[in-house]
């Protein structure tokens, strides 16, 4: 009886040790029910207006988007970037505060704009397969009069591969 006791003893000190070693992966932001850290940002204009846009450029970083936030700062958003060009979808799960999202061509031209619903599960999709989109406060594409074929610019993002 001790024996087994102690070999029971042994399994769960060497399975524990194995975890803390990386077998079981760290919940993420998301599954803990925290917005992620601040993402590194750039700079992208329409028009006359500046934008300051988070980059979520790794799948992680993207899975995790705005969800959890609470508010946007003005004339903040997030941009997604992606690899390949695809009909890439968005939802809302976890997601607290109503958002616009443009769906943008590689020179920044707009696709295509939808306005979602917070804690969402409903798609919202590119009308034509895109590499980017950008997240922003319900309504500020409208209100600047921005829509579907404008353009916005950064040398640091768009014409880049």
């Amino acid at each position: 009886m001790k024996q087994t006791l102690r070999l029971a003893a042994l399994s769960l000190v060497l399975g524990l040790g194995l975890l803390g070693a990386g077998q079981m992966a760290t919940p993420s932001a998301a599954a803990q029910g925290q917005a992620q850290p601040t993402l590194p940002t750039v700079t992208l204009q329409a028009g006359i207006h500046l934008v300051k846009a988070e980059v979520a450029n790794t799948p992680k970083t993207r899975e995790i988007g705005l969800m959890f936030r609470e508010r946007l700062a003005p004339n903040h958003g997030m941009l997604f970037v992606f690899r390949e060009k695809a009909g890439h979808c968005f939802w809302m799960r976890n997601t607290l505060i109503p958002l616009s999202i443009a769906f943008l061509d590689d020179d920044g031209t707009i696709v295509n704009i939808e306005d979602m619903a917070p804690r969402s599960e409903a798609s919202h999709c590119p009308k034509r397969p895109v590499r980017f989109a950008l997240e922003m406060d319900q309504g500020w594409f409208a209100k600047r009069g921005l829509a579907a074929g404008a353009k916005l610019a950064s040398p640091q993002v768009f014409g880049k591969r």
